[in-house]
């Protein structure tokens, strides 16, 4: 008697153990996926858990909340295109027109109840719904620069200024020696300390610091950077209470001032040089760039974060419709990972999670706690 794998079933049993052998090395793989990402096969990998414990050991446990720009208010509006960016995008939020919005003005940090404070970095988070299914998420902030170029020195700058442990403060000698490794962080950090301070979210320009690539309707694509400005005079003069009288003073004016009269800001796009960095979120672009005026964003209405239109919004750099593409700067897919892993943690802990600080209350009285 032959053996079986030479009989009348060998070709059939043969292709049994060839496709289990294939299945085999197919879940072996994706194991290996998962490990690999999880950083259990590397351990010294920054992966998107590590990058949530560092903002943790810096700014303390907060279930529920953002693990950055925690501290929020939702707000809607409109932005109304006037064409001119269509020549340089195909997207069509740049077609003429208005398209709802939904966004998020916030302190940068993971503190969620850390009094407003002039200095501290503030952000405009934009979602652009135009019609069609596409959309456009940006998150914006109030300074020239991102303080560092890549998601591994972010998680070291991190490190370097959570709390010491002994002492409940920074240690002051951890962030010299990261100033002293990471000199483009030194020079990113002078330039910001150099901005100016407006006096509150309405009167402050908003900078998308990444690079992103505009395609129009032909194929040609372009660098940009994209600002929102102030169409308020940034001169404004609005005596308010400072943090030790309110220590939500910067959200409780800006919901005043939209109670007042709607709040608008112009969508400036700057168009980059053939030389000009888009790797690398700490070096300005010259300020003789082309921009184009790309329309109007309006926000007439607030409301508080707890069940607001922006509560479940994740913000992602990425999430861009046909006519908007990333560049090639790494911070892009970090920032798009670690925003998603935090939107993934806090959502699941909405039963441990508190009021907000600015209350949908404290919203709807008009800004007044």
């Amino acid at each position: 008697m032959k053996p079986f794998w030479f009989g009348a079933g060998s070709v059939s049993n043969a292709g049994v153990l060839v496709r289990l052998g294939a299945i085999g090395a197919v879940l072996l793989g994706v194991a290996g996926a998962f490990a690999y990402v999880g950083g259990w096969l590397s351990p010294a990998r920054l992966t998107q858990d590590r990058m949530m414990a560092a903002f943790q050991d810096a700014n303390g446990p907060h279930p529920g909340f953002r693990r950055n720009h925690a501290k929020g208010v939702c707000v809607t509006g409109w932005f109304e295109s006037n064409g001119e960016a269509a020549a340089l995008s195909k997207a069509a939020v740049f077609r003429p027109g208005r398209v709802p919005v939904v966004g998020r003005f916030a302190l940068a940090g993971g503190m969620p109840f850390q009094p407003d404070q002039p200095a501290t970095v503030r952000s405009m988070a934009l979602r652009f719904l135009p019609p069609g299914g596409e959309e456009w998420r940006t998150g914006m902030n109030n300074i020239p620069v991102f303080p560092v170029n890549s998601a591994r020195d972010f998680y070291d700058q991190l490190l370097a200024a959570s709390p010491d442990p002994a002492t409940g403060k920074p240690d002051p000698a951890k962030m010299k020696a990261f100033l002293a490794a990471h000199p483009e962080a030194a020079r990113a950090l002078a330039l910001i300390k150099q901005r100016q301070v407006t006096s509150g979210f309405a009167n402050s320009t908003f900078n998308s610091l990444d690079a992103f690539r505009f395609v129009n309707a032909a194929g040609a694509s372009v660098p940009v950077r994209w600002s929102t400005v102030p169409v308020q005079p940034s001169s404004a003069d609005r005596a308010g209470p400072s943090a030790e009288a309110d220590p939500n003073y910067l959200f409780d004016d800006l919901v005043d001032q939209i109670a007042e009269h709607p709040l608008q800001w112009r969508l400036m796009v700057t168009i980059g040089g053939v030389d000009d960095p888009t790797n690398d979120a700490t070096l300005p672009w010259p300020a003789d760039r082309r921009q184009v005026d790309a329309g109007t964003v309006t926000i007439d209405h607030a409301s508080g974060e707890d069940g607001g239109p922006c509560t479940d919004v994740n913000y992602d750099p990425l999430v861009l419709p046909s006519g908007i593409e990333p560049s090639d700067d790494p911070l892009l897919s970090a920032r798009s990972a670690a925003y998603a892993r935090s939107f993934t943690l806090r959502a699941g802990e909405e039963h441990e999670k508190p009021p907000s600080a600015v209350t949908t209350q404290e919203v709807q009285a008009g800004g007044k706690s």
